[in-house]
């Protein structure tokens, strides 16, 4: 049985805080970087651990008296998100490197949390071999670059076509509109009971994982620039494509195509759903993202050598299936040095150590990454690195960033909450898209664009 949300939220910020309480935070010793990362929810996955110890056995071997301590925070993304924020509002107990999401970087700079890093970036060779939209990822209004990715990742439909064949659906599934997907799921509920035909995440506990992998997976398929207008410099109110978009939630979990919506509305759904019900056979179709394979190498917690066999991979269909026909989301995770770090030099030279490009390209194996470096994405180790790797990467072609403002968070926040109401039942889309009007007007002071579609 999978341990229960508290506890892991619990343990995770428990053990941060005794961490961070130690020692007087990274001031007290000026030859120690102290380094904050995400840890797994799942206590099987250990790869980010292993990676970053092997590259703390590298810096200190190549470093003689400097020190790396390796701070690891057990939560959901939400929670580790508050617990780094937290660290990093005093010098006391701020890290001197940590791991950043780009959605919440430009509010976390916002806030003063963050330091730019153009200083080591001028005289950084290696800068030069990061792709042009990697690079845009961590830079604020200011026109700063205040993280360096390490990598990024697309998105679409995983299906098993075990499943499948009992349905009687092809093995070779590309649906080309939204209304394909909910048909196959519909042939799947009736000819094979027993599954899930169809997650879609959703809901607030899930987070951005319910924002970004599964509304704007939607949203992004429903017309240009349908979250921000970027010429307009506005947020756009939830129109007829964000109605749609929560009417498909909505049809996924009336229709009973879906989890159960006590599993769908649990903060830890995307570790349940790679660790169990892919690898188990229990879910037929999942809206979800490149990376979720690095679960299933033999250095991930649930080693499964036939997924390669029993996973199909289609694009994600816009929603009437016109131009260009697909759409992916793409986003990322870098590395930040504190604004209140002491050892900001030292948490550099430990982000070169990281970004050399054999730990580079080793980083983006184990974890299941799109390389963003020129260099990694032609080395014949990351090109051989797993099944489904070409198709990922060719969805680059098709894929969004989200607005990359300091709103952002409270926007993806808004989105969860009309997700989840629809989820339930306690609101029709028009209802939700209304609410989530009147949360987006009073977060950006009234500068919405309104659309009728």
């Amino acid at each position: 049985m999978r341990p229960t949300a508290p506890l892991i939220i619990l343990s995770g910020v428990l053990a941060a805080t005794a961490l961070t309480a130690c020692g007087g935070g990274s001031g007290s010793d000026p030859d120690t970087v102290k380094v904050a990362y995400n840890r797994s929810t799942d206590n099987k996955i250990r790869f980010k651990d292993s990676q970053l110890s092997e590259a703390k056995q590298e810096f200190e071997k190549a470093n003689p008296g400097k020190k790396v301590e390796l701070v690891p925070i057990q939560a959901p993304d939400n929670d580790y998100a508050t617990k780094v924020q937290q660290m990093m509002r005093s010098p006391k107990t701020a890290p001197d490197l940590v791991y950043e999401d780009t959605f919440r970087i430009n509010s976390d700079i916002k806030a003063g949390y963050l330091r730019p890093l153009d200083a080591y970036l001028k005289s950084w060779a290696t800068w030069d071999t990061f792709v042009d939209t990697a690079k845009t990822a961590a830079k604020a209004e200011d026109g700063k670059t205040y993280g360096v990715p390490d990598g990024t990742d697309t998105r679409g439909l995983w299906f098993n076509k075990e499943i499948f064949a009992k349905a009687g659906l092809p093995a070779d599934w590309q649906p080309k509109n939204w209304d394909e997907i909910l048909e196959a799921a519909r042939t799947i509920k009736k000819k094979v009971p027993g599954v899930i035909p169809l997650n879609v995440y959703t809901g607030k506990a899930p987070g951005e994982v319910a924002a970004m992998q599964g509304f704007e997976m939607l949203l992004y398929g429903t017309g240009a620039d349908p979250l921000y207008d970027p010429k307009a410099k506005k947020w756009v109110a939830g129109g007829q494509g964000f109605r749609d978009s929560l009417d498909f939630v909505r049809t996924v979990y009336a229709e009973k195509l879906g989890p159960d919506r006590s599993d769908a509305l649990d903060p830890n759904i995307n570790t349940h759903v790679a660790t169990e019900l892919l690898p188990e056979g229990k879910l037929a179709i999942n809206l979800d993202g490149s990376w979720i394979g690095q679960q299933w190498l033999k250095s991930g917690g649930k080693p499964w050598p036939e997924w390669s066999k029993v996973l199909g991979q289609a694009p994600m269909p816009t929603q009437k299936g016109q131009a260009p026909g697909k759409v992916s989301m793409s986003g990322g995770w870098t590395w930040a040095i504190p604004a209140k770090a002491n050892n900001p030099d030292l948490a550099w030279k430990f982000v070169e150590t990281l970004q050399t490009k054999e730990n580079a390209v080793e980083w983006d194996v184990v974890n299941a990454q799109i390389a963003v470096r020129k260099d990694v994405a032609a080395d014949p180790k990351y090109l051989k690195s797993m099944p489904g790797i070409d198709f990922f990467t060719e969805l680059v072609e098709f894929t969004h960033y989200r607005p990359a403002l300091p709103v952002y968070p409270q926007v993806s926040t808004a989105i969860g909450e009309a997700m989840e109401s629809v989820t339930t039942g306690d609101a029709s889309p028009d209802e939700a898209a209304k609410s989530y009007d009147e949360q987006l007007k009073s977060m950006t002071d009234g500068a919405v664009v309104n659309r009728s579609s």
